[in-house]
């Protein structure tokens, strides 16, 4: 029963044990006995992770789609859009991408990276883009999420004297410039070049930080190549392992 359940790296549960010792001894065990066998030994099959349940959660305030899909803007920081851009890297790991985009050029205006999709992401966005504000009351767009829902962000709205707009639900495209820019360009950027051959190495702080260089630069080259300063940009160079970066 052991040398099977190393052979099959332990992904065989009693069940299954009980079918193939049957099978290859050519007797009738019942399965109740393998378990019993299988606990005495302990032996477990390996088990894949449960995903967590979510409940839906009611919103602490809902503003409407003031925006309305008008995706053009007079001036800067008359409207800005904002959205949440989830990244994958190394094998398992997970970072968050904040950030405000400006419909008036499609510049950033802010942006803060981090491992989890917290208040505290959006929150330091939204407050990094405030202080640039001279006099302005942009109107601020963005989806539904819990973040953007919360009393903090409304708060923090006030606070500056701008005007909230959300998407309505499920119509995604009320926020479509924010989702263009970073859920396709910047997110396929990072991926195929930033973490093609990237070699982790050290706990879940240390990829982070080592990380986060790379992120940002393909944030920062999008941004730039948006707004057409990168025209005359022929090639990217850059050592993984040492984070250094050469632009040429």
């Amino acid at each position: 029963m052991k040398v099977l359940h190393e052979k099959v790296d332990g992904i065989y549960g009693y069940r299954r044990m009980t079918l193939n010792i049957n099978r290859k001894l050519g007797q009738n065990f019942n399965h109740k006995r393998i378990y019993r066998l299988m606990k005495v030994a302990g032996i477990q099959s390996v088990i894949r992770k449960k995903k967590k349940s979510y409940k839906r959660s009611t919103p602490q305030h809902v503003a409407e789609n003031i925006l309305n899909r008008e995706f053009t803007a007079e001036k800067p920081n008359e409207k800005w859009v904002t959205d949440v851009t989830e990244l994958k890297y190394g094998s398992s790991k997970k970072a968050y991408l904040s950030a405000i985009l400006d419909l008036y050029d499609g510049s950033i205006v802010s942006y803060v990276l981090g491992h989890s999709n917290n208040n505290h992401l959006v929150f330091k966005t939204l407050d990094q883009a405030t202080t640039l504000l001279k006099g302005e009351h942009p109107l601020i767009h963005s989806d539904r999420g819990f973040q953007y829902t919360s009393h903090g962000f409304k708060r923090r709205i006030d606070q500056a004297g701008m005007t909230q707009s959300m998407s309505r639900v499920g119509r995604c495209i009320d926020n479509g410039p924010m989702d263009v820019y970073c859920k396709i360009k910047m997110q396929s950027f990072a991926e195929n070049l930033a973490y093609a051959n990237f070699t982790w190495s050290g706990g879940r702080d240390s990829l982070v930080r080592r990380s986060q260089p790379l992120i940002l630069l393909a944030f920062w080259l999008f941004n730039h190549a948006h707004r057409g300063f990168m025209s005359s940009c022929n090639s990217l160079h850059f050592s993984l392992q040492n984070s250094v970066f050469f632009l040429c």
